[in-house]
């Protein structure tokens, strides 16, 4: 069975992981900490990249290439995008985008990178599968969707930018890390989802509702990716 790598962005969405693991082998590269360890009697390897595209890129691509890594998951909280969403709920990636990655005026829809083929990158279906039967399970006071996972270097708190997101580029929620972990895994051909717990509805009230309730939002994804471990294959 291959080693499968989790990421998350903080502490708070890592920690929970990092107390299950056995068997732990601490490592640094480029100064980020990776364990490595079993939970579930699967053989992970758990990081913290740090908030923002270049952090996640940067982690992502050390996972891949100093524990051979077979495949990704991502963890973590999100800004609801889709009004159907909120607080607690889940969203699965069906795929991941940049929303900040604009060249319009060279006539490229937003989101999408000049001179690439592939920009909105899809998820692993066996694990958007795998993670549909978690929530099915876990999420008994809370929904949870599959959709467009939006990512840009910005905290998003604008109910105009929200409509725009949903309306535009067809997005579930915004986060800061999802398309470029997405990207290097792409580029890699190693197969990921991301898993993300909405902690707000990126609008006006955003700020404050991240602050009440991303721990427990933090708390309810490793719920599920808990449940995914135990009943991951490889």
């Amino acid at each position: 069975m291959a080693t499968l790598g989790i990421i998350g962005a903080m502490d708070e969405e890592i920690q929970l992981l990092l107390q299950g693991l056995e068997a732990t082998e601490n490592f640094s590269y480029a100064g980020t900490s990776f364990s490595k360890g079993n939970f579930h009697g699967k053989e992970i390897v758990v990081c913290k990249s740090g908030v923002g595209k270049v952090n996640a890129a940067m982690t992502a691509q050390l996972l891949i290439d100093r524990f051979d890594i077979g495949a990704v998951w991502f963890t973590g909280v999100a800004g609801a995008v889709d009004p159907s969403l909120d607080i607690g709920d889940i969203v699965i990636s069906s795929s991941c985008q940049q929303h900040d990655m604009d060249c319009s005026p060279l006539g490229y829809p937003v989101g999408v990178t000049p001179y690439q083929e592939v920009s909105d990158f899809p998820a692993h279906l066996p694990f958007i599968a795998l993670a549909q039967q978690a929530c099915e399970r876990v999420c008994t006071s809370s929904s949870y969707l599959t959709g467009r996972v939006l990512s840009g270097d910005q905290f998003i708190a604008d109910s105009v930018l929200i409509k725009r997101f949903y309306e535009e580029m067809d997005g579930a929620c915004v986060e800061m890390e999802g398309a470029a972990v997405a990207q290097v895994c792409y580029r890699n051909e190693i197969p990921y989802v991301m898993l993300r717990s909405m902690s707000d509805k990126a609008d006006g009230t955003a700020s404050a509702n991240y602050s009440e309730f991303s721990v427990e939002a933090a708390s309810r994804s490793y719920e599920i990716i808990a449940d995914m471990l135990a009943n991951y294959e490889g």
